[in-house]
């Protein structure tokens, strides 16, 4: 049943099947902060988010949701971008709330980009695992992709799976499934911690420092206390139990062995007690 994915829901709640193409930012987004520094480019068709020694900026999408494929291109700050983190993510509110995070953690010229991955549940994240890219972002767009269904969350870059994490409730770890959330996507100063733990602070002489994004698209289900069920025959819902299959195996170990550069599941320093419980249960987290 198309539904299906919607039930866990809160019973006010409905959920309206979508297949949003690659829609108008106009349409499909709201200005949340920055004021000037965000714009709508080439008739809602690419957005930009700058941030100055004042601030940053940012933006949310109108609609939330409740499980899907989320793809966004982005073309990252160029040039020295220490201390900047430019952001993709899933988010709902609250204490308690649930986020599914892509950050790009900004670098002095010449140094890589840190792309910094975590998942919270019910208001707990601590489930951090950072790449180095095997592309310069800041030359051309690529696309980002966070896929949500009930069984796992896969982070994917230009289709290529970079990160699994899997519904492991079973075992008591909380998973993110019953509260709907809103794509963010956010550029802002984070000096304190952002580029080499701190070290490396913003320099202010090269703001503005622009990040720009295009081609959002939410293969979805949108939620809305007035949403009707209706399932559109262009809808591709294979993101409902998509998992990673022999290929994508072999894609991911690639990408972990070669340019991951920390894994929460490989830090007994920081888990002097004994590694979280799903660390033990999959290699792909």
């Amino acid at each position: 049943m198309a539904m299906a994915s919607c039930v866990i829901a809160l019973a006010t709640i409905s959920c309206l099947i979508v297949a949003a193409s690659a829609g108008s930012f106009h349409d499909e987004m709201d200005i949340t902060f920055g004021g000037e520094r965000a714009k709508i480019l080439n008739g809602g068709q690419d957005l930009s988010l700058s941030l100055d020694q004042y601030s940053g900026s940012g933006f949310q999408s109108k609609n939330e949701y409740l499980f899907g494929r989320f793809d966004m291109q982005l073309k990252l700050v160029p040039g020295n971008s220490a201390g900047t983190v430019t952001t993709f993510y899933l988010s709902s509110q609250g204490a308690g709330h649930d986020e599914i995070d892509f950050e790009f953690l900004g670098n002095s010229t010449g140094s890589p980009y840190t792309i910094h991955t975590n998942v919270f549940s019910q208001g707990k994240g601590d489930k951090e695992q950072q790449f180095h890219l095997w592309f310069d972002p800041t030359t051309a767009f690529h696309t980002y992709t966070i896929l949500w269904n009930s069984q796992r969350i896969i982070f994917l870059i230009d289709n290529i799976p970079v990160r699994v994490f899997n519904n492991h409730e079973a075992a008591g770890i909380p998973f993110p499934k019953s509260q709907p959330m809103r794509v963010y996507a956010s550029l802002w100063n984070a000096d304190d911690w952002a580029t080499q733990g701190g070290r490396v602070k913003t320099d202010w002489k090269n703001a503005p420092f622009t990040a720009y994004y295009r081609k959002f698209n939410a293969n979805a289900d949108k939620v809305g206390s007035n949403s009707k069920s209706t399932t559109s025959v262009n809808d591709n819902q294979a993101w409902r139990t998509q998992g990673i299959d022999a290929a994508g195996r072999n894609r991911i170990r690639w990408v972990q062995n070669k340019h991951m550069i920390y894994n929460y599941c490989n830090d007994h320093a920081r888990f002097t007690n004994g590694l979280p419980v799903e660390c033990k249960r999959s290699r792909f987290l």
